[in-house]
């Protein structure tokens, strides 16, 4: 006796995978997706409510006052990194930059 078994297509989509995927797209397509200016708007006032926070939650309203130091004459301000060095963390000039240890490491 000989049997007339048809080959399985294990690759291709099952029937109720793919009724599956068609219902999850229709969903996605009628869900009631929110307007972009109303998702904008709503951003703006949350970043409102944000300014004047710390990360705390109190709100500060006092002006800092940062008293500024000028450069001294044994200091140079690092083309890499921007920050005030002694000249002893020196570590090259180049095209009048000058770099410190820690950038040329």
């Amino acid at each position: 006796m000989r049997s007339t078994e048809v080959a399985t297509d294990y690759d291709e989509l099952r029937s109720d995978v793919k009724e599956s995927q068609d219902r999850s797209l229709e969903a996605l397509q009628t869900a009631k997706a929110p307007d972009a200016r109303s998702v904008v708007s709503e951003l703006d006032e949350a970043d409102a409510l944000d300014e004047g926070l710390t990360p705390g939650g109190e709100i500060v309203s006092e002006e800092l006052i940062v008293q500024v130091i000028p450069q001294a004459a044994d200091e140079f301000t690092c083309y890499s990194c921007f920050l005030v060095r002694h000249r002893s963390q020196l570590a090259r000039k180049s095209n009048g930059h000058s770099y410190c240890i820690e950038c040329e490491g």
